[in-house]
């Protein structure tokens, strides 16, 4: 087999949708699989749908025509501000986008009508992250300009959290989200249909035990993948967490002396030492480094020490039996891991499990509207 290889259990992909979904639905909330973290693959993405994701979403226009090339037939949405030079792009292979900008609303608009089409509008409130999102005092005045336009339809809010700052939201913010919501409809008219809440960062509130107000929509790509609450990085119960592994081939073996000390003239080479030898070490090589990885977003095999990479060799100390060369070594990844990973171009994606199923979009009967975000 090809190495480095990604090896993605899409049963267990499909699962972890399905656990997420069935709790979420009874408390009136869809889901949205977020695929940005696998770069749009559509095996992963029908995975999600097959899960019971409503819709589908990514950040990168590239990501969703990808997904569009392979014959997804599930509304997709942008999920990052469109880039103004791309709003033709945008228009003709999404259904919506989240937005933050009245020029770039403005330029969808009039690509929306090029194309003899209307695309749907989110706008993204800022409740705390700091990164996008309107200001809620300036919401109101952006929502009648989109109710406004033609080529454009408001169909809902967004927000973010904990993807710039760490921070989880708090019930006292969800409720003010609410709150804006109820203003939105009560300023433009009862037209919003999804409030869509956060991300797999709000799931820890989404499932307690408050009411969850007008929120009807989660974006989920970490839970999904990996199984994982982002903030605290604990396992989300009955989901799986190796959904993924990173598979890499052992080049070279042995044992090496402790370096010399050396004058750094860098400070952040420092940092760049992992673990510190002693004595003479028994270590071996993997043919993958920086270029490939996020290296320190690895978990190293049992009884195996990271002693530090390169931009493509990976050192790894061990205190006990040397796997033998040309062997494979396995690796699980968090969430900036696995994104470097599927993006990187010398690492092969390899399917394991059943395969997706390819439902059409007018199968998805009620549901269909939740699809847009």
């Amino acid at each position: 087999m090809s190495c480095p290889r990604i090896e993605v259990d899409l049963g267990k992909i499909r699962s972890n949708t399905q656990t997420i979904a069935g709790r979420l639905g009874p408390r009136g909330i869809g889901v949205t699989g977020v695929t940005k973290g696998v770069c749009g693959h559509p095996a992963i993405a029908q995975a999600m749908l097959d899960g019971g994701a409503a819709g589908l979403a990514d950040a990168r226009i590239s990501n969703v025509q990808r997904l569009c090339s392979a014959g997804m037939t599930g509304p997709i949405t942008l999920i990052r501000t469109p880039m103004l030079s791309q709003a033709d792009q945008v228009v003709q292979s999404c259904e919506t986008s989240y937005n933050t900008e009245i020029l770039v609303i403005s330029a969808l608009a009039a690509a929306a009508i090029r194309n003899g089409s209307v695309h749907g509008i989110f706008l993204m409130v800022e409740m705390g992250d700091l990164r996008d999102g309107i200001l809620p005092e300036n919401l109101e005045d952006i929502a009648q300009q989109v109710m406004q336009m033609s080529g454009v339809a408001l169909k809902g809010i967004g927000a973010n959290f904990a993807c710039l700052n760490g921070l989880a939201p708090t019930a006292l913010q969800m409720a003010a989200f609410c709150d804006i919501a109820n203003e939105i409809e009560r300023v433009c008219g009862p037209f919003l249909e999804i409030v869509s809440g956060g991300n797999s960062a709000n799931l820890p509130w989404a499932l307690g035990e408050h009411a969850t107000g007008r929120v009807n929509d989660l974006r989920l790509g970490e839970a999904i993948l990996l199984g994982v609450e982002p903030v605290s990085g604990d396992r989300i119960e009955g989901m799986y967490t190796d959904a993924f592994t990173l598979v890499a081939e052992v080049i070279e073996t042995g044992a090496k002396p402790a370096p010399s000390a050396i004058a750094l003239v860098e400070p952040t080479l420092a940092r760049r030492r992992i673990a510190q030898a002693s004595g003479v070490s028994k270590r071996f090589i993997v043919a993958m480094g920086h270029q490939d990885t996020d290296i320190l977003g690895l978990s190293m095999p049992v009884g195996s020490t990271l002693i530090g990479a390169t931009s493509d060799h990976l050192v790894i100390g061990t205190p006990g039996t040397q796997p033998t060369l040309g062997s494979e070594v396995r690796f699980q990844m968090n969430y900036n891991a696995l994104m470097h990973a599927m993006a990187a171009p010398d690492i092969k994606v390899e399917l394991l499990g059943s395969p997706p199923t390819r439902p059409s979009r007018h199968t998805q009967g009620k549901v269909e509207h939740l699809a847009l975000v």
